[in-house]
């Protein structure tokens, strides 16, 4: 999952080298979080929130593959 998520973010922002992805397993749950620099957060969030969802979406999908809930958190 944490791949899927770095590919996703990388061609969304201007600084790819600074996107971070942190991933934290607890059994079947998976926390990703993703740090980006600051200037690219609202290309990684979007209006109204509307890439962000659709980005869970997708890391949500890869992740009912192996059958893992997954979350993904948007920090700075």
């Amino acid at each position: 999952m944490k791949e899927v998520l770095e590919i996703i973010a990388k061609a969304l922002v201007e600084n790819p080298d600074e996107v971070q992805v942190t991933e934290y397993e607890d059994g079947d749950s998976i926390t990703l979080e993703l740090r980006v620099a600051d200037g690219d957060m609202g290309k990684v969030i979007g209006k109204q929130g509307r890439i962000a969802k659709a980005i869970r979406t997708v890391v949500k999908a890869a992740a009912s593959i192996e059958n893992k809930h997954v979350s993904v958190d948007i920090v700075q």
